[in-house]
């Protein structure tokens, strides 16, 4: 893997032409879901490069590279762009071989992606809350909860250690950032009440795609803090002058 680790912001230049066999990932760093497109290329073993943007100051070329102004989006060596996370993580899975993350049963595939239309309830609510959550508002935690236990019922309901069966699949990869911050934001609590989510949460801990795209409980505080005041800043928070170079 290669790719920019510092962001490039407003007056960067454009990175040249995606090298042939090779995919390009324009993501951020703390950005959960520019991190569902990193689990999906490191799954499947993609060659792929990543460029980090500074989504609060974003370079002016970046809008020809992704329309909506959004990470992640992909670059292919023909020049073409794909855009948004589950479309982007889909086309990864569809247009290259290896470890298949979608079931090829219809009515299963379809049964992972109203999984994924559900889950967009929690995401939604999911930044409102650890502001929320610091200020003393704990009913915003019962209505959380309300919404997260569909997960649990899910999951009970399949009775199989990943929510797509017994391997980790599209719907496991493209949940999982959120479960990272869980503890950051004092949501922890919630997988005792969960009791296979929290078996879930165990197993994917152990799968090597999250081990590398894993966010420490410092880095993910020091950024937090940063995006609240809406830092330009927010995007390198940990990265300094020794490791700012693009990584080979």
């Amino acid at each position: 893997m290669t790719g920019s680790e510092r962001s490039l912001a407003k007056g960067s230049a454009a990175p040249g032409p995606v090298p042939q066999g090779t995919i390009r990932l324009y993501s951020m760093r703390f950005c959960p879901y520019a991190q569902r497109a990193r689990l999906v290329l490191l799954a499947k073993g993609i060659k792929h490069e990543i460029v980090n943007i500074n989504l609060k100051n974003k370079p002016d070329w970046f809008f020809e590279k992704s329309p909506l102004g959004l990470v992640p989006s992909l670059e292919t060596s023909d020049g073409k762009i794909i855009y948004e996370s589950p479309t982007v993580c889909e086309y990864l899975d569809d247009a290259f071989p290896g470890k298949k993350l979608l079931p090829s049963d219809p009515y299963a595939k379809a049964e992972q992606k109203m999984l994924l239309e559900a889950f967009s309830a929690i995401t939604s609510i999911f930044y409102k809350i650890f502001i929320a959550l610091k200020n003393g508002d704990v009913e915003i935690k019962s209505q959380f909860f309300e919404k997260f236990k569909k997960l649990e019922e899910a999951l009970a309901k399949k009775n199989t250690p990943y929510f797509g069966g017994e391997s980790v699949s599209f719907f496991d990869y493209m949940a999982w950032p959120w479960f990272e911050k869980f503890s950051y934001c004092g949501l922890e609590g919630l997988l005792d009440k969960t009791p296979n989510v929290k078996a879930w949460q165990d197993r994917m801990l152990q799968d090597p795609a999250v081990k590398a795209t894993y966010t420490n409980l410092e880095d993910l505080s020091g950024f937090y803090k940063l995006y609240i005041e809406n830092s330009v800043e927010a995007a390198d928070y940990g990265l300094n002058s020794e490791n700012c170079s693009p990584k080979l």
